[in-house]
């Protein structure tokens, strides 16, 4: 093994591996290695940032070389496996069985942590391998649909779906994060004997590590370098009021009108799908939508803003369909014929990694919808939701391979609307979006966990989603009220609405969607194509499931809003340094170890304990309080900390403890 010292680098050679290990942020590490000639000179989800320390680089011959940046250290062994520490701690190890140290076991069998297979050119796959530790608790990841809080002992697909948000963005028990910085399709294991990250295929090993004294310290770390989000809008706080789907121009003001009626108030409503001819027009079909810049004039003056769906995908028989694939805009088969999804008509997808191709969207919607006063975007089927069994072996982007780069759409899908927004003087710019990857926050991203079921199990799944994907650096998060998919005749669907809407009262998004079935109205056109062409849902109105539904939603809609100078001061953190708005029990309370296993409970900023009603005919639940003081909003009775009580749930009631300072 040969070190060099590069200043805030070391650099290593063994035989034809090459081996950084920079100082990067603020008690940070990256490390990059390859079996390549040089490395690529993509940060991927990294900005550059200097480190706050200064940084120490020791290199004793023919033993080690250790590089320090504030709390962190690296030693590279001489025999090219790599150790970390905090503050002395080790707390991450390469898994290597070629060696012989003292006190540890003598190994006869060739397996290294870094294992490159060759395939085409300059590209591998491989796996990069860490030792297990016992009691490590790992959690963040983005957001994957299953009731796991520790993924310790998980499988993870690296890869976008719907419902499914691959940010590979940790945060450990044991005092660091780690970020797998490689944007393309593979998997991790935390298993029991060792970690593993694989790829199916890239240039190199990519990733960055920090170490610090908290969880909350350590997403400061992350955020610092991956970005944080701007300052929320806070005429966007409220109630944001969809369905699938306000088919007319006359629906949306009709709506808006009712919600002004009864002085219920509404701070954003959406637009759904197919309020265009085809797909990839980026406008409305006007037989429906006749003038929409005085529908959107009437809407702010009863304040509210007015959202459209805008999908990445365009129809062969779209306007702007033959110019896309003329200039080389779309994304491409890697074998055979241009890629085709058959939903609503024969698509394909615009090629978001391709600088000319978003400019080439932002254009069109600002001339479609910007321009006539809509400023806020529904990023749907940003995964991009990829034909048949998502074989990403048979696309290929502007930027490369779809299994290199695949899982970064989604970041680039909607930098190109932040991005057109702020350049034609948008301040208040957010974007609901239903995938996301690492850094996906500083574009004004407002991410939501996709299409998922009516079911008290797929909201327990939701709770434990939206506190993964806190803690993988996107504080705006959100899930449809209810599910999307829901049967209003289902016997526990109002109950479940209910629950759903009180969780989401204590949220960073508070908004009405689904489709919600049995399907009883026509669609108006025989056409396959327009705005008459699809279908609509049953009414998804706060009014729209009886008195008694409606006497509770609309009481925690004025919690909601008489908390919105709270809630602006929850979000302000998040950009001011990567806080989540909802946190996870530990992120507030690191030193008590019980908040480390309670996952059916979460603080709503730093003052606020929320526990969800997650079960069908609960009406009360164990609730843990920590150190402190707290006060049931609900009654105003105060308790003390460091104990488990039983709040009383009854179905107009999710239990909510202030912190007493």
């Amino acid at each position: 093994m040969f070190f060099s010292d590069k200043g805030n680098t070391i650099f290593c050679r063994n035989g034809n591996e090459i081996l950084e290990i920079t100082a990067w942020g603020k008690n940070a590490l990256r490390v990059r290695a390859t079996t390549n000639p040089s490395f690529t000179d993509n940060n991927k989800a990294l900005d550059f940032c200097e480190p706050h320390d200064k940084v120490k680089i020791e290199i004793a011959e023919n033993d080690y070389a250790d590089i320090t940046n504030g709390k962190i250290r690296c030693r590279v062994h001489m025999r090219g496996y790599l150790t970390f520490y905090n503050n002395g701690k080790q707390i991450l190890k390469e898994y290597t069985r070629v060696f012989k140290e003292a006190n540890d076991h003598a190994y006869c069998m060739p397996v290294y942590g870094r294992h490159y297979k060759a395939q085409d050119g300059f590209n591998y796959s491989l796996t990069q391998k860490f030792e297990a530790v016992e009691g490590e608790k790992i959690f963040g990841m983005g957001q994957y649909q299953q009731n796991n809080f520790d993924l310790k002992g998980c499988v993870l697909e690296l890869a976008q779906r719907n419902a499914q948000i691959t940010i590979p963005f940790y945060v450990s028990n044991l005092g660091y994060g780690f970020l797998w910085n490689h944007p393309g399709i593979g998997e991790v294991i935390f298993g029991a004997n060792y970690t593993q990250w694989s790829a199916e295929s890239t240039q190199e090993i990519d990733y960055w590590i920090t170490a610090d004294d908290t969880p909350k310290a350590i997403i400061e770390n992350y955020t610092e370098v991956t970005g944080r989000a701007p300052e929320y809008p806070e005429d966007t706080l409220g109630l944001w009021q969809s369905k699938l789907r306000y088919r007319t121009q006359d629906e949306v003001l009709s709506v808006a009108r009712e919600y002004k009626k009864r002085g219920l108030p509404l701070d954003v409503i959406i637009i759904d799908y197919f309020h265009w001819i085809r797909q990839g027009d980026w406008d409305f079909d006007y037989e429906y939508w006749p003038d929409p810049v005085a529908m959107v004039k009437e809407l702010k003056e009863m304040g509210v803003r007015c959202m459209v769906s805008v999908w990445p995908t365009v129809d062969q028989q779209s306007i702007n369909y033959r110019e896309l694939r003329d200039r080389g805009l779309l994304i491409r088969a890697e074998h055979g014929d241009q890629l085709i999804k058959h939903f609503l008509g024969k698509t394909t997808f615009y090629d978001a990694t391709n600088p000319e191709a978003r400019t080439f969207l932002w254009d069109t919607v600002k001339k479609n919808y910007f321009d006539k006063g809509i400023d806020l975007f529904w990023l749907d089927a940003c995964e991009p939701e990829l034909p048949g069994t998502y074989d990403y072996s048979e696309y290929r982007y502007y930027a490369g391979t779809a299994l290199q780069t695949n899982n970064i759409y989604p970041m680039l899908h909607v930098k190109g609307i932040y991005e057109g927004q702020k350049a034609a003087g948008e301040k208040g710019a957010v974007s609901l979006i239903r995938s996301a990857w690492a850094g996906s926050q500083k574009y004004g991203a407002l991410v939501w966990s996709g299409d998922v079921k009516s079911t008290f199990t797929s909201f327990y799944d939701q709770v434990v989603a939206g506190l993964h994907i806190g803690l993988s650096g996107i504080p705006w998060w959100s899930s449809d009220i209810g599910g999307f998919y829901g049967d209003v005749n289902w016997p526990h669907f109002k109950e479940l609405l209910i629950r759903w809407f009180q969780f989401s009262t204590f949220s960073p998004n508070l908004r009405m969607h689904g489709f919600r079935t049995p399907v009883i109205t026509p669609s108006l056109s025989d056409k396959d194509h327009g705005g008459g062409f699809c279908e609509t849902g049953q009414d998804n109105e706060l009014w729209s499931y009886g008195e008694e539904v409606y006497e509770i939603l609309k009481k925690y809609l004025f919690i909601r809003v008489e908390m919105k100078d709270y809630i602006k001061s929850v979000m302000d953190e998040a950009s001011e340094n990567g806080s989540p708005v909802i946190r996870t029990m530990f992120y507030e309370f690191p030193d008590d170890e019980n908040c480390w296993e309670w996952n059916e409970q979460y603080m709503f900023g730093s003052d606020y304990l929320v526990a969800p009603v997650l079960y069908e005919g609960m009406t009360e639940r164990q609730v843990y309080l920590p150190e402190g003081k707290w006060q049931n909003i609900h009654t105003d009775e105060i308790f003390d900390g460091k104990q488990t009580i039983t709040a009383p749930a009854p179905i107009d009631i999710i239990p909510v403890f202030k912190k007493i300072k």
